[in-house]
């Protein structure tokens, strides 16, 4: 594990109000109990292809949707789909597309890679590694075009962080201003290879600096300053000053996808991230210490989690599988002229060869 990411939350001055931290306990809840379901479905076969699962880091996820705006945009990774449950979007609906459903995000043609919701500004999860980021700064350039006032958050793990399209980006992103936020989500391990045999420097919110690009270390298993840092990274940027990289020091708890077991580390170091960082934990103690909440309380939040869950779970599994004619769907985008036309003339000549 990176020796550098923070061992212990920090203590100081209260950022959210008591509903705000019943809603952020609420959201990170939902987020790992709908993984925990996502993983065994797939475990039962309800689930195929690959599954990365968001368990351990729920406070970035909360943490940047709460500090974002209305006319903001978000790409992330293949790993989305707790971003997705933190943006509000349905449990039900997200969970039809994990298990290949017509009335998931995306028709149950894109599976757990693979969702879109552009109508909450959620403009995909991508399965190339590092993909998100030269998206994220064509959205960005959007806004700066539409002067919409709205920014753009791209998102991507450790191990994408040493792609070379990243940089290009930074160099782009940079000389144009645009207005967005670069988020590395550094959950300790590029599929099984630790940050610390990858990555070489001092941090990798430092990847940024040669191209006049700040950035800053947060402890991303803390709720309350992931939204303070994006916080300020968003008015930065939402304030034509530029792009901003913030590294989210985290830890998932599970392996990189569902095929993996993790062999390359031991048990006790996860059992000890939880036990010292988790989350979930660390906003429910703040629930305790600053308004007196109980367990019973906490434990009636819990109830409902897990009620939308498996009402999500029974939705996904009562909905209809795609009509095999989908697969001629969706082909070239409905709004470009003359679409409906070549999709179906290449069909058909594919079809009669």
């Amino acid at each position: 594990m990176n020796s550098s990411a923070p061992t212990l939350h920090t203590a100081r001055n209260a950022v959210f109000s008591q509903d705000e931290l019943f809603s952020a306990y609420r959201d990170s809840l939902l987020i790992r109990r709908f993984e925990e379901k996502a993983g065994q479905l797939y475990g039962s076969g309800a689930i195929g292809g690959f599954c990365h699962l968001y368990i351990g880091q729920e406070a970035i996820a909360v943490g940047v949707v709460k500090a974002a705006m209305k006319n903001d945009t978000f790409v992330h990774t293949y790993r989305d789909h707790g971003f997705m449950l933190a943006l509000g979007m349905d449990p039900g609906r997200i969970m039809a597309e994990l298990t290949g459903r017509r009335d998931g995000y995306s028709g149950g043609k894109g599976g757990s890679m693979h969702m879109f919701a552009p109508e909450r500004g959620f403009l995909g999860g991508h399965g190339i590694v590092g993909a998100a980021i030269p998206i994220a700064a064509g959205t960005a350039f959007a806004h700066k075009y539409r002067s919409d006032g709205g920014i753009s958050f791209g998102f991507m793990g450790d191990g994408a962080s040493n792609q070379g399209q990243v940089y290009e980006t930074f160099n782009m992103a940079s000389l144009w201003k645009l207005p967005v936020v670069f988020v590395i989500e550094n959950n300790q391990y590029g599929m099984g290879t630790s940050v610390v045999r990858h990555a070489a420097g001092p941090g990798l919110f430092r990847r940024g600096e040669g191209f006049g690009i700040s950035g800053r270390q947060v402890d991303g298993m803390d709720v309350e300053e992931v939204y303070t840092a994006v916080s300020e990274a968003a008015e930065h940027a939402r304030t034509g000053k530029g792009p901003v990289l913030l590294e989210m020091m985290t830890y998932r708890y599970r392996g990189h996808s569902m095929s993996d077991p993790a062999k390359y580390r031991s048990r006790q170091e996860v059992d000890q991230v939880r036990a010292e960082r988790d989350g979930i934990e660390h906003i429910a103690s703040l629930l305790r210490q600053r308004h007196s909440v109980t367990d019973v309380a906490l434990k009636e939040i819990e109830k409902g989690v897990r009620e939308v869950v498996g009402q999500a779970a029974d939705f996904a599994l009562a909905s209809p599988e795609p009509d095999p004619s989908d697969l001629w769907t969706d082909i070239y985008s409905p709004s470009a002229p003359g679409a409906s036309v070549i999709v179906k003339e290449e069909t058909h000549q594919y079809r009669a060869e």
